[in-house]
């Protein structure tokens, strides 16, 4: 093929696919919004009783949830929502939004086998002192996670105290927190269930609007999960067992659950499915028009 005739065919198909690139960019929005409807429809929720890895038990989806498992959950978390990998069990997710919807919220499920947890301190904790230590930690631990190239975060304070139910070894609280600049703060609601070689913990992810609502479905939540024989509080042998470093209160601290972290609501997801939907085209257009692409999105909200 002549020079001539080969830069002409190139010229005109970069040429096609600017004018497509034209086009398509007052649909990005739909675009991307059969990305998200696509993206979600491949997830595989479940409902009922599901066994936990490692035999430690079972959970049951309550009334009005589904459960995403560990590995579509651990993508969700890091890949879609932006956050550092952690180990999850997976994500109950209310059954009427999906885990790409603007007004979701989740719970994520773990588990942390750091031993017996003693319960002696439980009525005994000053929890305002405890939240002064606990912003102070959040402030030191900051230098490491801007580091690594993730937001600061900020302990505004307590969106709901912590209670500790001790005929069912059950402790919740919610903190109110502030990632970066965002304008919208995240709620980091808190359930430990405390067996005998660990805790089972439940964190919601929500914005603190969100928490009336959150509120409203705490109770069905907090009894989703039954240890298995063997792994029940009541089945401690002190003789044998290993008993936890920290206690109730250190809990709530969350420094023995340090490497569980503290996950941002909505992550990123929005630019990476713009960028995956229309961005091959977009860096196209820009090229041959000569004008900025627009960024994608800022972070969602629940606005």
């Amino acid at each position: 093929m002549h020079t001539f005739t080969r830069t002409f065919t190139i010229f005109t198909l970069l040429l096609a696919v600017s004018f497509a690139s034209r086009a398509a960019e007052p649909d990005s929005t739909a675009i991307r919004q059969q990305t998200i409807d696509s993206l979600e429809a491949s997830f595989n929720y479940q409902r009922g009783a599901i066994k936990l890895d490692g035999g430690i038990g079972t959970l049951t989806v309550p009334p009005g949830f589904k459960y995403l498992d560990a590995k579509q959950a651990e993508y969700v978390l890091t890949e879609l929502w932006g956050n550092p990998k952690a180990s999850t069990l997976g994500l109950i997710v209310p059954e009427n939004v999906g885990v790409l919807s603007e007004n979701t919220w989740v719970f994520d499920v773990q588990y942390d086998e750091i031993g017996y947890v003693e319960d002696d301190d439980a009525d005994d904790i000053d929890y305002d002192d405890l939240l002064a230590e606990m912003q102070k930690d959040a402030t030191e631990a900051n230098k490491e996670r801007t580091a690594q190239g993730y937001q600061p975060i900020q302990v505004v304070g307590w969106a709901a105290k912590p209670f500790y139910d001790e005929d069912r070894k059950i402790l919740h609280w919610a903190k109110e927190l502030k990632f970066g600049d965002d304008k919208e703060n995240t709620l980091n609601y808190n359930v430990r269930i405390l067996g005998r070689k660990g805790v089972l913990v439940l964190n919601a992810i929500a914005t603190v609007k969100q928490l009336p609502e959150v509120n409203k479905n705490i109770d069905k939540v907090l009894g989703i999960v039954q240890f298995a024989d063997g792994y029940k509080y009541s089945d401690f042998d002190p003789k044998i067992d290993q008993v936890a470093a920290y206690t109730v209160g250190g809990l709530v601290a969350g420094k023995v659950l340090a490497k569980a972290g503290i996950f941002a609501f909505l992550g990123k997801f929005l630019k990476v499915i713009v960028i995956a939907a229309v961005g091959g085209l977009s860096a196209l257009w820009k090229m041959f028009s000569g004008r900025r692409r627009e960024e994608p999105a800022a972070e969602p909200t629940q606005e």
